[in-house]
């Protein structure tokens, strides 16, 4: 620029009309400036944009990160394998699920229905006693129903089907733990047998290249080691629900144990009111 203007200098020595070029020349030279200088300004800017619109599609990729690497590594683990452990989840489940609600809805206030049929059999009302377990849900009040329906023929009688009726509704708590256990013992079992059949996989490629090499067997051995991972998480989760599931059999027996010594107790203290 400054010899752009130098030059113009020494024509305005010549001659007039030279300089009125000049004078006109100017605000171009000092528009041009001036748009130089405004893109100068703008350049931080522009370098900036790029930086904070690129943080968000990091955050989209690190959410959607893991969802995408679980079907990666699905798919990498052969799918005869996988879906067999997957199905082995899936039933599993199902069966827990099942029996979770069933258990629910088997639970009851024990202290509460105890304490309406001892002042229905207080009252002498063994009929309203009835009615109270017939109204009630659960195996609690099923044991309580039976033992008074037989109140008329003694209490050794009431006392062998309270635990006869027991151990029928016990068995039914228990229903479907059986296949539970099974999926648990299926899963790892179908990922040891993806690894098995991995190992060969990865034996048969170094036969075929006649050379032991990493890039060789990393596709046997990545197949083994997934089938493995994923068969052992299955059988982790379905433990953990069927270790509850227990928990809850457990809380719902004593229940019944509990219920049947007070219904005991309760039809003797009404046995000698009569």
């Amino acid at each position: 620029m400054k010899k752009l203007f130098a030059i113009v200098a020494m024509l305005g020595m010549f001659t007039f009309g030279t300089t009125q070029v000049m004078a006109q020349d100017a605000p171009v030279a000092d528009a041009q400036t001036e748009v130089v200088d405004s893109t100068d300004a703008a350049a931080p800017a522009v370098e900036e944009a790029p930086v904070e619109e690129a943080a968000p599609v990091v955050e989209e990729v690190e959410a959607g990160g893991f969802h995408k690497t679980i079907k990666t590594k699905f798919i990498e683990g052969d799918a005869s394998f996988m879906s067999l452990v997957a199905i082995a989840m899936v039933i599993g489940l199902a069966f827990c699920i099942e029996r979770i609600i069933y258990l629910s809805l088997a639970q009851v206030n024990t202290k509460k229905l105890m304490g309406a049929i001892a002042a229905a059999l207080e009252k002498g009302d063994l009929e309203g006693a009835k009615n109270i377990c017939r109204n009630t849900a659960g195996p609690v009040a099923s044991i309580c129903y039976q033992g008074l329906l037989r109140v008329n023929d003694g209490l050794d009688v009431v006392e062998r089907s309270v635990v006869s009726y027991g151990s029928v509704k016990a068995g039914e708590l228990e229903k479907g733990c059986s296949w539970i256990t099974l999926f648990i013992a299926m899963a790892p079992s179908l990922g040891f047998l993806g690894t098995v059949i991995g190992m060969i996989m990865s034996f048969d490629q170094i036969q075929a290249a006649g050379d032991i090499s990493p890039t060789v067997v990393a596709g046997g051995m990545k197949v083994a080691l997934i089938t493995t991972v994923y068969g052992i998480v299955v059988a982790l989760v379905l433990q953990i629900f069927y270790n509850f599931i227990l928990g809850m059999i457990e809380s719902i027996t004593a229940d019944m144990e509990d219920s049947s010594i007070t219904l005991l107790d309760l039809l003797t203290k009404y046995s000698l009111k009569k």
